[in-house]
């Protein structure tokens, strides 16, 4: 009888201890993140952040992250260029409004973070893999990182913008402050 009473504290403990865990471990994106982009003749933002982010700087490999944001929400600094950003050859918003990234896995790299994983955009799904930093705050943490996105992976043709080509190499940069 006490092993039984034993084994069922135990897994009582495990059980509570897990949901106690998840419940501190599941961020919540606030308002104030950034994803920046920039290339040879362009630059802007993407808005419409949302997702799901369950990280533990202590355990990177039971991360999660599933994130879109909104291609709607381009902005450039030239609504002309937004314009052209949102149509058929570059992002055709109407037919793929999110951009989407689902990690597979997450590891440590000395003090920093490397987040492979599934990268949508266009309706084209491709494996990129994202060096980045996480530091806690008194609010919660705030992760950063940067990538690089050849826009002919993604088919991200369009036309020539202002007589000029816009670089294939795509430079990414994100700031992401969380809560819990």
């Amino acid at each position: 009888m006490r092993k039984t009473i034993f084994l069922f504290s135990l897994a009582l403990l495990f059980v509570s201890s897990s949901v106690f865990a998840t419940l501190f471990l599941d961020w919540n994106l606030t308002e104030d993140y950034t994803v920046k982009f920039s290339t040879q003749k362009a630059e802007g933002t993407l808005k419409g952040l949302k997702g799901s982010v369950i990280f533990d700087p202590a355990a990177p490999e039971s991360a999660r992250f599933d994130v879109t944001v909104d291609v709607a929400t381009i902005s450039t600094g030239n609504k002309t260029k937004d314009k052209h950003a949102k149509n058929k050859g570059w992002f055709h918003a109407a037919a793929h409004p999110t951009i989407r990234f689902v990690s597979e896995e997450v590891v440590a790299t000395g003090n920093k973070y490397l987040a492979s994983g599934q990268l949508t955009i266009k309706g084209i799904t491709k494996s990129v893999a994202i060096p980045f930093t996480f530091s806690p705050n008194d609010a919660g943490g705030l992760f950063e990182g940067t990538l690089t996105v050849k826009r002919a992976d993604y088919d991200l043709n369009g036309p020539f913008l202002f007589g000029g080509l816009v670089g294939d190499e795509v430079l990414v940069s994100l700031r992401v402050p969380v809560t819990n």
